[in-house]
């Protein structure tokens, strides 16, 4: 018989191996995991999870100990080596991915997400902004085992989602959760044309934003085969309500996918959240994780080597993530992708009670004056605009040196001074240029031709200043609107000045808007929301655009705005029904 060097024991309750070696292997086991419990009396403990047990199974190779029970070890550890090998199989070509019965078929990079979906049960999709994160969800539900599947989004996005999905799957049934208490889902088909054959069953997808989850946990715990968060980072934060319900449902769901194009890697404690939610236990205990990965303490433990880690999060099957220059070939000449970031309120309290009385004045339904409230809607526009661009101005920046430091060069869209000066402040060691309606038409050519010769990475310019501008298409292939204009028009020139003749590359246009503020109703005047991430202008629409009624528009924004700010529109009751007396005009 051969010896052994100690015991390996399961321990039920605490879901971990006891590790009992002699003194001598007691160091070299040390050395192996670092992530082990603290011993006490010459015991370690290491969390049950399939990479433990697969490194521990390899550790046994060269010290045998006495298992128990064997097979559990040898099955954990099996799995761990079964889901590694499909991700390099899938990702190396060897194995193809299957093909999904989508109205618009998926490119490959595509269908290889989706298969690690349904083959990982669990996995983070982090692919860059604008390759189609969400098609790889929806062609997942076109597998009749991931039914019914259910989405989690930010506020503003279930309709855009069901948009989609009907655009990619229109043979699935879906149904956008409007209640933050259960109802019965069986009968919200009977308003719907396309539903009426089928009033007694469930839906296929259903569509419900973060707000409304814990209302809704344990009925969709006992339906989801599928759950898929979008904008992921959002569980980062695991004290709430919200994450507390997206767990319970994850762990009830057999398939689990989280959408980012911005994963968290610094903020350890953070990732760690989140992984939990898609892959519970992956990552051993939380203090595992931080020992092995860590720096910091008390909720703030930053990862030391976030390039490191992101490899193996892709080789552990845990996280996909393709680059636009990895995926080049496959993309269209041009996408335009919306992109929400988050926004400081404060600038928006500061214009609070001004731009309210202004929103008020323009909604009014007592007589007045043609002349006072078409300046009250132009002093409102401009106020909320601003303010808006002043509450995302960070995080707008954040983005865009994202993509400076991932090679790319950027052309930055904005429209008020105050805007482009916070710009210019946090991104001031990239050396940006301005071309805006302040410079002069030589200080105009000076920051061109720095950019065209690579001397600066990113040419801020005004939404309203670049008509006529050649030669950027040469050098650059992205451009961000950091501020949005009410005219379609104008986003179609600004693009035009690099998705024009002489552009090699596949062009990006990115629409990055906040939940509050303007932007909501200026997105929905753009038809952003019904946006074609891959779509380019119809070759065969009118050339002119359709003029709006900027009054019509203005009046949208300013009860846009009152409703933000949890106040009732003129006519209405505090809880936001129509009143019961109409205003009597004088």
């Amino acid at each position: 018989m051969s010896r052994t060097f100690g015991t390996v024991v399961y321990d039920g309750k605490r879901r971990a191996w006891k590790v009992t070696p002699e003194p001598h292997v007691a160091i070299r086991l040390k050395r192996v995991f670092g992530k082990l419990a603290k011993s006490h009396t010459g015991t370690f403990l290491l969390s049950d999870t399939d990479e433990n047990a697969r490194e521990l199974e390899w550790f046994l190779e060269r010290f045998p100990m006495t298992v128990e029970p064997p097979d559990l070890l040898a099955s954990r550890s099996a799995a761990y080596r079964e889901r590694t090998s499909i991700v390099e199989a899938l990702l190396s070509g060897y194995t193809p991915p299957r093909a999904f019965d989508l109205a618009i078929p998926a490119r490959d990079y595509q269908r290889i997400g989706a298969e690690l979906g349904l083959k990982s049960g669990g996995i983070l999709i982090a692919d860059d902004v604008g390759i189609g994160k969400t098609a790889q969800a929806i062609a997942m539900f076109t597998v009749p085992e991931a039914l019914p599947a259910v989405v989690v989004t930010l506020a503003h996005l279930p309709l855009q989602w069901e948009s989609e999905i009907h655009r990619f799957a229109p043979d699935l049934r879906t149904h956008v959760i409007r209640k933050g208490q259960p109802y019965d889902l069986r009968l919200v088909g009977r308003q719907k044309k396309q539903l009426r054959l089928m009033e007694d069953a469930i839906p296929d997808v259903l569509i419900v934003n973060y707000h409304k989850l814990a209302g809704w946990s344990t009925v969709l715990s006992n339906l989801a085969k599928t759950i898929v968060f979008d904008e992921v980072q959002e569980l980062r934060r695991s004290e709430s309500a919200k994450y507390e319900a997206a767990a319970a449902i994850a762990r009830a769901a057999t398939f689990r996918v989280g959408l980012s194009a911005t994963p968290i890697f610094n903020w350890g404690s953070e990732y760690f959240n989140v992984s939990e939610v898609l892959r519970p236990g992956a990552l051993g205990t939380r203090s595992e994780f931080v020992t092995e990965w860590c720096v910091g303490y008390q909720g703030k433990e930053r990862v030391k080597e976030p390039k490191a880690f992101g490899t193996y999060l892709r080789d552990a099957g845990l996280m996909i993530r393709r680059t636009r220059a990895d995926v080049g070939r496959e993309l269209p000449p041009l996408s335009k992708v919306v992109h929400m970031v988050d926004s400081d309120t404060e600038a928006l309290h500061k214009v609070g009670h001004a731009a309210e009385e202004l929103a008020r004045i323009i909604l009014a339904r007592t007589p007045l004056e043609q002349g006072a409230r078409w300046e009250a809607s132009e002093h409102f526009s401009n106020m909320l605009r601003q303010a808006t661009g002043i509450a995302k101005a960070p995080y707008v920046a954040d983005f865009v040196r994202l993509l400076i430091e991932s090679g790319e060069r950027v052309v930055l869209f904005g429209w008020h001074r105050a805007v482009y000066d916070l710009w210019l402040e946090q991104l001031k060691d990239l050396g940006p240029v301005l071309y805006t309606g302040s410079e002069s038409p030589a200080q105009k050519e000076a920051s061109k031709k720095a950019f065209i010769e690579g001397t600066s990475p990113l040419l801020v310019m005004s939404l309203r200043a670049g008509a006529g501008l050649d030669g950027l298409q040469h050098v650059c292939r992205t451009v961000v609107f950091g501020e949005l204009d009410w005219s379609p028009a104008v986003h179609e020139q600004n693009t035009g000045r690099i998705f024009r003749d002489g552009q090699k590359d596949p062009v990006v246009a990115y629409y990055l808007v906040s939940e509050t503020g303007a932007d909501p109703s200026i997105v929905d005047v753009l038809g952003l929301k019904k946006a074609q991430a891959d779509g380019i202008r119809d070759p065969q629409a009118s050339i002119l655009e359709t003029a709006g009624d900027d009054t019509d528009r203005v009046k949208a924004l300013a009860e846009s705005y009152l409703r933000q700010r949890g106040l009732g529109l003129p006519g209405e009751n505090p809880e936001g029904e129509p009143g019961l007396v109409e205003e009597v005009a004088s």
